[in-house]
């Protein structure tokens, strides 16, 4: 890869990592709502009513049951 290419790359962000709640499983996808409400589709494990974390629709791993603290600026 060349160098301008790796510095260009390196400038667009990574998915973000999310945390949700498994409300739905349909075949090998799960429904997970996120803390603000908005549903999104994932690959994975989880069951449901357990807390995951997703990024770029893939579930990649089990996250702690903790209370959700939304700081507005």
């Amino acid at each position: 890869m060349s160098n301008a290419l790796r510095e260009f790359l390196s400038l667009v962000p990574d998915a973000p990592l999310l945390v949700g709640e498994v409300t739905a499983i349909a075949n090998e996808l799960r429904t997970v709502t996120l803390p603000d409400g908005a549903t999104i589709t994932a690959r994975g494990v989880g069951s449901v009513g357990q807390q995951v974390f997703v990024r770029a629709g893939k579930i990649e791993g089990v996250a702690p049951a903790l209370p959700v603290v939304e700081i507005t600026l």
